[in-house]
């Protein structure tokens, strides 16, 4: 009897939601501030935060190519909710450590697994040439949830930065339904070997063995960590130009709904412009707009750099993850989705206290410029490589 696995779809966009409806993100850098944390302090517990999503990506990626997408998908969502538990209860930096700690790992059993299970259901389904358009859609959810969650969790830390964090616990609980009432989708295959010396396998397969898949993960990982900073960097900017917390998140709505807008069209625009076109100029406006906002010392012009830039996040990010899932087979997908966020996290856990650290000791304005400079070095010195693979008819 035929199984319908899009019903995984609706409930994948449910676990979308409870990951990406931050009422905490446009305001905790405030939040660590307010609670006496410097900016090297902060951007430490990012930095944690990270390592302990690169501990656990690979192995929990591999978990989901043998346990199943399921599995890691409820523990992830379980350990989400938890670590905003933490951060409801206490306070103080070992406290936040801890927190950071509970949520990347948790991060990193639903990072990979997600776009996995729904490239597998689509596939089972027979609809895998449509993965882009509901990737991109599934990426557009939660781009316009954390449009939302940016204004609500400015309003809410008006009343008090503690608020959203009260919040946020309920929020992320939602996503454990959604995981535990997921269909498990088969496969072409299944690892046939289970140990840690098949993890390293793959492992060696994508970024040894595999030419195309190498390039494509490195290059991916560049221009992601570049998203990512600027994420924590620019509530930092916009607080330093004297702006409120409601403000700035209402910026991070503003942002989040036009890099969600834009995602709706990033396979149109990526087959418009062609793949040499789409990944040189946004690569250049990524890497660029650290720079540019160096520059800016007005927010009349930081603003509008924010914008580009996130309408070039909007694009970049779910074409850059279909090159991977074309190139990837079936029974390692999970898995080196997982190898990205871990090259994404490892890379971010050396910038941010880098970044936190000069913006003490300078200003954030020369950090952002010193960050951008190595951001564009790295990208403009592995897109040839890439680009060659775009040419390449198989792996």
């Amino acid at each position: 009897m035929h199984r319908d696995f899009s019903r995984n779809i609706l409930r994948l966009y449910i676990i979308k939601i409870a990951k990406w409806f931050m009422l905490t993100m446009p305001i905790i850098m405030l939040f660590y501030k307010d609670s006496g944390l410097t900016h090297e302090e902060a951007f430490q517990l990012k930095a944690i935060y990270s390592i302990s999503i690169v501990i656990f990506e690979v192995p929990s990626g591999y978990l989901a190519d043998i346990l199943g997408r399921k599995f890691t998908l409820i523990l992830g969502t379980i350990l989400g909710t938890i670590g905003f538990v933490f951060y409801s209860a206490g306070t103080g930096y070992w406290i936040f450590m801890a927190a950071e700690m509970t949520l990347g790992i948790g991060q990193s059993f639903i990072s990979g697994s997600d776009s996995a299970m729904l490239f597998d259901s689509l596939n089972a389904d027979g609809k895998s040439h449509k993965y882009l358009k509901y990737e991109g859609l599934n990426f557009s959810i939660g781009n316009y949830s954390e449009a939302l969650a940016g204004l609500a969790g400015g309003a809410l830390a008006e009343i008090s930065l503690h608020l959203p964090f009260y919040f946020q616990t309920g929020i992320a609980f939602i996503g454990i339904p959604a995981a535990l009432t997921l269909l498990e989708p088969p496969r072409m295959e299944k690892r046939k070997r289970p140990g840690f010396m098949d993890i390293l396998n793959v492992v060696k397969y994508a970024l040894v063995k595999n030419n195309r898949l190498r390039w494509n993960l490195i290059y991916s990982s560049i221009i992601g960590t570049s998203t990512l900073t600027m994420a924590w960097v620019y509530q930092l900017k916009l607080h330093e130009f004297g702006f409120t917390e409601l403000f700035i998140g209402g910026t991070a709505t503003g942002l989040n709904l036009l890099v969600g807008t834009v995602t709706l069209f990033s396979s149109k625009l990526e087959r418009k412009m062609g793949k040499k076109i789409t990944v040189l100029s946004t690569s250049i406006i990524i890497t660029g707009g650290f720079i540019a906002g160096g520059f800016t010392h007005s927010a009349i012009f930081f603003l509008p750099v924010l914008a580009i830039f996130y309408m070039a996040r909007g694009i970049a990010t779910p074409v850059l993850k279909d090159y991977i899932n074309q190139i990837t087979p079936s029974d390692i997908r999970a898995t080196v989705l997982s190898v990205r966020s871990l090259l994404i996290r490892a890379i971010f856990a050396v910038v941010a206290p880098l970044f936190g650290w000069i913006s003490d000791l300078l200003s954030l304005s020369e950090a952002l410029l010193i960050v951008g400079l190595v951001f564009m070095a790295l990208a403009l010195s592995t897109v040839t490589l890439f680009l060659k693979t775009l040419k390449k008819k198989a792996g």
